[in-house]
């Protein structure tokens, strides 16, 4: 086979580094290859419809349309985490609302538009729905991205530097305040499973309790910290807690579900404070940076690391290694099977060494 039309599409929460991703992919397949390149807009709607237009569906892509890409954030071909084709969302006559298979129209219309290869940069939803394309007959290789670097095979995504700078960024701004006013302020950042930004960033912010999804917190234990550090006359304390953090027994804070997605969390920190508050005597306050971790300018690793992902998918494209991911290794990119990359995810270890050292520090994990 020799690969004459690529697709590319960008699935999941948006991230910094995607835009760069896309250009590389652009630049290597046109002045390498010589391919058409086909943008399908927002994740695979492009391809569940080929007639899905929010705001301007699929495009047929040039050099001139990745120019200038590289520090832009969000992607260019827009996202979704609602379409998902092996459960996707429709209404019957009546206005009733039920998940449908629809992946065989994708192949309908991968095949109609005569593509040889889909790139697939997500997360691992995205890897998961790209391995059973890969099991129906597609070409698919896939990139990895989502800030909160939980997707196993890989050492890095791309995304997850860009996010720990914004949130470690508002902790300096946060523990100010609330040493100016003697208050406890708990940030909340994002990660659902997995505890890598709050780690990282709470380490990087001087923290003094962090809580994470893989470490069920005790409330009192984060309150003997606020005491004891109000007692050696330390009158403020900062607390991060990932979106993902549960108490002992208990279960992660979820706000709504909706058909067709993933339970939304929200409330982590809250919760969190109203458990305190019948414990320490003190003005709390809650911040949650949500999607300002997502969007902005990607630092200068994520542009160096999603470009060179790209380049690397190319090159597998053009190599027709199907069914592998793009995936960084001690400091090279490497290939592995999307399916040993979505076999386990990326968890932190409560007993890493980077764990233990915060904990030499002081750092309360709850």
């Amino acid at each position: 086979m020799s690969v004459k039309r690529v697709a590319i599409t960008t699935g999941g929460g948006d991230c910094p580094g995607l835009n760069a991703v896309i250009r590389a992919v652009v630049r290597v397949g046109k002045e390498q290859h010589g391919w058409e390149i086909l943008g399908v807009e927002d994740a695979l709607s492009g391809l569940i419809d080929l007639d899905y237009k929010s705001p301007g569906g699929n495009r047929w892509l040039e050099l001139p349309d990745v120019r200038g890409l590289l520090s832009r954030g969000g992607t260019m071909l827009g996202t979704s985490n609602r379409s998902d084709p092996f459960r996707f969302v429709v209404e019957d006559a009546d206005g009733v609302a039920s998940e449908t298979d629809v992946s065989d129209r994708v192949m309908e219309n991968y095949r109609a538009l005569g593509l040889d290869a889909l790139i697939s940069i997500g997360g691992d939803g995205s890897m998961r729905i790209a391995q059973r394309f890969v099991d129906k007959g597609m070409n698919v290789v896939g990139v990895p991205k989502t800030i909160d670097n939980d997707l196993g095979a890989t050492d890095q995504t791309f995304g997850f530097d860009t996010a720990l700078g914004i949130a470690t960024e508002a902790l300096d701004r946060i523990r100010d305040t609330a040493d100016s006013h003697d208050r406890v302020m708990l940030v909340e950042v994002m990660g659902r499973d997995a505890g890598w930004i709050a780690l990282h960033s709470g380490i990087a912010g001087g923290a003094d309790a962090i809580l994470i999804p893989e470490i069920p917190y005790r409330v009192e234990a984060i309150a003997d910290v606020i005491d004891r550090r109000r007692a050696a006359g330390k009158n403020y304390s900062v607390i991060v807690v990932a979106e993902g953090a549960k108490p002992a027994g208990g279960r992660s804070s979820i706000g709504e579900t909706k058909l067709g997605a993933m339970p939304r969390l929200m409330g982590a920190a809250h919760r969190v404070a109203e458990q305190l508050d019948d414990l320490v005597q003190a003005d709390m306050r809650v911040t949650v940076l949500g999607h300002i971790q997502r969007g902005g300018t990607p630092s200068t690793f994520d542009r160096v690391l999603a470009t060179r992902y790209g380049v690397a998918a190319a090159k597998l494209v053009a190599e027709e290694q199907f069914g592998k991911m793009v995936a960084l290794r001690g400091g090279e990119i490497v290939a592995v099977s999307i399916e040993e990359a979505t076999a386990e995810p990326k968890l932190v270890d409560p007993e890493a060494q980077i764990l233990c050292q915060a904990r030499d520090l002081g750092v309360c994990f709850g």
